[in-house]
């Protein structure tokens, strides 16, 4: 059996767009490649009017079923991979693929992962936090002026994904924890990890960005988050034990 999009489980997300005439036409775009799953988050007009206008008809039950967030974390909480697009390239921003190579690596993703494109604001596209928040990046290449409108960035990443190039059957994924089950996990090795000084509580994001890395490297599984987090918790229930039973022996004898 060849490995092909599942159209139902991949979200477009729109990150802070202006004007409400690109997620209509951004609507109208997914709803030409088969994708109607839109999320928008902290829209800076959402008129439902003029976004309609864009839609057309065809497209208007895209834009009647349509989510909006007020961060994007929370929109990326029920998903398990999250795809950033973006324009600059280096920096932060140094493991990134061209569009054309997304679909095959999705595509077995997406048989039993909720999957999420993330495009970023017009005037200047998603930042490096919005970024960090995501698995993978994919560029767009162009030419020297790479700026392109979000409804054509739209259409392009989704036809890429429309494209059937599987030649060969794909091996099963199985389901990947999610944003809201990896935050989660991060929020708690943070916190052991300061409680038992192995980072500086001043500044731990630092280290933690290089944990997020590594964690998004291995496509950790919702069973294996859960483990990780069991560790945690053991590793607070066996600190808290120790610092218990040194008051104990003080109070037992207070010259030791």
């Amino acid at each position: 059996m060849l490995a092909v999009i599942n159209s139902k489980n991949v979200s477009v997300i729109l990150c802070r767009p202006r004007y409400p005439e690109n997620i209509g036409a951004a609507a109208r775009a997914m709803c030409n490649m088969g994708f109607d799953q839109l999320l928008v988050v902290d829209p800076q007009n959402c008129d439902l009017t003029r976004i309609l206008k864009m839609a057309t008809h065809t497209a208007s039950q895209v834009v009647e079923q349509m989510q909006v967030y007020q961060n994007l974390q929370t929109a990326l909480e029920p998903l398990h991979y999250v795809v950033g697009t973006t324009a600059r390239l280096g920096g932060q921003r140094q493991s990134v693929i061209s569009a054309d190579r997304l679909a095959p690596e999705l595509a077995p993703l997406t048989a039993n992962n909720r999957v999420g494109l993330v495009f970023g604001p017009e005037d200047r596209g998603l930042t490096n936090e919005d970024l960090r928040l995501c698995h993978r990046l994919v560029n767009i290449p162009t030419a020297e002026f790479s700026s392109l409108n979000l409804a054509q960035a739209v259409m392009i990443i989704c036809y890429e994904l429309r494209r059937d190039r599987s030649t060969a059957s794909k091996p099963f994924v199985p389901r990947l924890a999610n944003r809201q089950e990896l935050d989660g996990m991060y929020a708690q090795l943070k916190d052991v990890l300061v409680k038992i000084s192995y980072i500086q509580p001043d500044n731990p994001d630092y280290f933690m960005n290089n944990l997020r890395q590594f964690g998004t490297r291995m496509g950790l599984q919702a069973k294996e988050v859960s483990i990780i987090r069991g560790i945690c918790r053991q590793i607070n229930w066996y600190g808290k034990n120790c610092y218990q039973d040194g008051l104990k022996r003080r109070r037992e004898d207070p010259c030791d």
